[in-house]
């Protein structure tokens, strides 16, 4: 699951941290480029010492810098953590963006309610923690089984109270 709580000692506050699923690892990517790099190289072979590798060269060479950038690209665009902190009197939920922007909800744990909208949402099983006023998204990039999950692991932890 891409999110995990943090196990407090007593008294302690705890935390859920969730990020997006990445579906290829650093050694993935390294191995992905190096295969693309070389299966680029194959029609090249015949070509050596001919001019027309010089023709070919460059088109094939921004092929592989281009599917680098859009990798590369895609990761960055899904560096994102969410980080809900539950102590006996608050609950807070703070986002991380890509770009390091922080976008922050609070209120009262007694008066937090999570909600599960099935349909109505921007996603199946949209998840949102509602109180302070507001109602707030929390882990909309996960699966929709993740947030199934994510859902009654909400209401499990809002409704135990700590010491």
């Amino acid at each position: 699951m891409p999110y995990n709580w943090t196990r407090p000692q007593a008294g302690a506050e705890r935390e859920l941290h969730l990020w997006p699923h990445q579906s290829l690892p650093p050694k993935g990517y390294v191995r992905f480029i190096g295969l693309t790099a070389a299966l680029i190289c194959v029609p090249l072979v015949p070509l050596l010492g001919s001019f027309l590798l010089w023709g070919l060269l460059p088109f094939l060479l921004l092929a592989l810098f281009g599917m680098k950038w859009a990798l590369d690209r895609s990761r960055r665009d899904h560096q994102i953590l969410e980080v809900l902190t539950l102590t006996a009197e608050e609950a807070r939920l703070e986002r991380i963006n890509p770009d390091g922007a922080r976008q922050s909800w609070h209120c009262n744990r007694y008066w937090t309610r999570v909600e599960m909208h099935d349909h109505d949402g921007p996603v199946p099983h949209y998840v949102t923690l509602q109180g302070g006023g507001r109602e707030v998204e929390i882990g909309a990039f996960l699966s929709e089984e993740e947030r199934v999950a994510l859902y009654g692991d909400l209401k499990d932890a809002l409704s135990v109270k700590q010491a």
